[in-house]
């Protein structure tokens, strides 16, 4: 049985020490200074695993200005696509990031497909879809080429989000372009940051005014919940059935149905009340689809899709059981994941299943969606309401899993136990011993482990399996750090 700490009980001090009460602490910090380890570093490591939901930068801007160049520098690590071209999809839009030392999200805009109806539409719908979860912005523009009517558009969608924006002015590659960027204060964004992201000068003077204008990242508090109803993300890839899910949920017509894919423009927030309590749904439908446009609408509907997942609690990912699983139905997935929020997955159309079909498709989900096997799982119809009232549930296991504190003492009984069983393989004539570890947060669940060397990944997905064996955790990614002894004694320890 899981040791969850409901709102209320044991955790209604917010805990000075993170995790730890002050006894605890004092017992835990004993126990650290006989392995070696420095209370700083200690302390260090929790605070770093133990913060809540980080703040979330979007960069944006008009095509080929350079943002994608930009968010690698920021990132320190060549993740976003780049080219020489406006239009470049990406599978992945949102990353992480530090800067003197503090951490945040980036949300990558840089390309999509231009629409027919004019670039600026493309702009500012895409603009809108990733500042909508944003806590500030990054406004990228040409400093060589000046600002554009486009940019324009931009500046008039960012005035009315009421976000906190830094100007960035790339493409100065030295001096004699200072004076290029100059000319963009006549936007109205404030100081213009001259910067070439592909070089990396001025980066850090603009990363100093970001730190100014993102919020901190909040202090963990366990078993609260966030005030008003809990915020569910109902995502999947186009024409799965999501906004039919929605108004079945809802028991009336909420939102437009139609058998064209993403036929749902704008999100839409619900209050729907499911087994006597009121949940916010929302519906992240991509937008319209022309089949010239086909991969720049999958691109909008993902920036869609993440900025929902980062506002909500639970991610509920339909699918279609009548098709097989997809490469785009797996991204989502790992956007969920990677979000750290609850997941449950949704099966529709499970009424048009044929034995046959139920058969291939355990299989695929066996191999497909092998990352998420710990996820609440339910099969539904929109179309006829089949076991609809089986989401409500799912759901609330995935929170209960998502919000689960073990407590210090019994989770260093467990690893100790678990260490005399199954040890560390020895690699290079040694081997690596976890010493202790403490649960640092929940939302989701992170621990910190302290060891006497590296830990490889296939150890820690051994440990990860056996906290679930033995805690539960159901429906709720697991993030484990590990923070290495260099040696007896040693003043500091080194994060592995």
């Amino acid at each position: 049985m899981n040791d969850h700490i409901e709102p209320g009980g044991s955790a209604d001090h917010e805990y000075e020490h993170g995790a730890l009460g002050d006894a605890e602490y004092a017992e835990f910090m004993e126990l650290a200074a006989e392995e070696g380890f420095d209370a700083e570093d200690v302390e260090g490591a929790i605070e770093a695993a133990g913060h809540g939901p980080l703040p979330v930068l979007a960069v944006v801007g008009r095509p080929n200005v350079g943002k994608s160049t930009l968010v690698n520098r920021i990132i320190g690590r060549r993740e976003a696509v780049v080219e020489d071209k406006p239009g470049v999809t990406r599978d992945r839009v949102t990353y992480e990031a530090e800067w003197a030392g503090r951490r945040f999200k980036v949300v990558d805009t840089g390309g999509w497909e231009q629409d027919v109806l004019g670039i600026d539409a493309s702009v500012a719908a895409q603009a809108e879809y990733a500042i909508e979860a944003a806590d500030a912005v990054v406004f990228v523009v040409d400093a060589k080429v000046g600002a554009t009517d486009t940019d324009e558009a931009v500046v008039r969608l960012l005035r009315k989000a009421g976000k906190p924006v830094v100007l960035c002015a790339n493409k100065v590659d030295g001096p004699s372009g200072e004076a290029d960027a100059t000319y963009l204060w006549a936007l109205g964004l404030g100081e213009p940051h001259p910067v070439s992201a592909l070089h990396g000068r001025g980066t850090g003077d603009m990363l100093d005014s970001v730190l100014e204008a993102l919020p901190e990242a909040p202090e963990q508090s366990f078993g609260t919940a966030v005030g008003g109803p809990r915020r569910i993300a109902l995502i999947g890839r186009p024409n799965v059935g999501k906004s039919s899910l929605l108004n079945k949920v809802a028991g009336e017509e909420r939102v437009v149905v139609n058998e064209m894919a993403g036929t749902t423009r704008d999100p839409v927030d619900e209050l729907i009340e499911l087994g006597g309590v009121t949940w916010k749904f929302v519906d992240t439908a991509g937008i319209r689809k022309r089949v010239h446009l086909q991969q720049g609408a999958d691109y909008y509907a993902s920036l869609r899709t993440a900025a929902a997942v980062e506002k909500a609690e639970v991610a509920v990912i339909l699918l279609d059981a009548s098709e097989n699983i997809s490469v785009q139905d797996q991204r989502i997935v790992t956007m969920a994941v990677d979000a750290g929020r609850a997941v449950v997955l949704a099966f529709n159309k499970w009424d048009t299943l044929d034995e046959e079909r139920r058969y291939y498709l355990e299989r695929e989900i066996e191999t497909e969606l092998a990352q998420v096997a710990w996820a609440p799982r339910v099969n539904v119809s929109a179309r006829t309401g089949r076991h609809m009232e089986k989401l409500v549930p799912a759901i609330e296991t995935a929170l209960d899993g998502w919000e689960t504190r073990v407590p210090t003492g019994r989770l260093n009984a467990f690893l100790g136990e678990l260490v005399s069983a199954h040890p560390h393989p020895v690699r290079g004539g040694k081997q690596p011993r976890i010493l202790f570890g403490t649960q640092a947060g929940t939302k989701p669940p992170r621990f910190v482990l302290f060891a006497s060397g590296f830990i490889e990944a296939g150890y820690r997905r051994f440990i990860e399996r056996r906290l679930r064996e033995e805690f539960g955790f159901a429906g709720t990614p697991i993030h484990i750090s590990v923070r290495v002894r260099e040696k007896r004694g040693a003043k500091g320890a080194k994060k592995k």
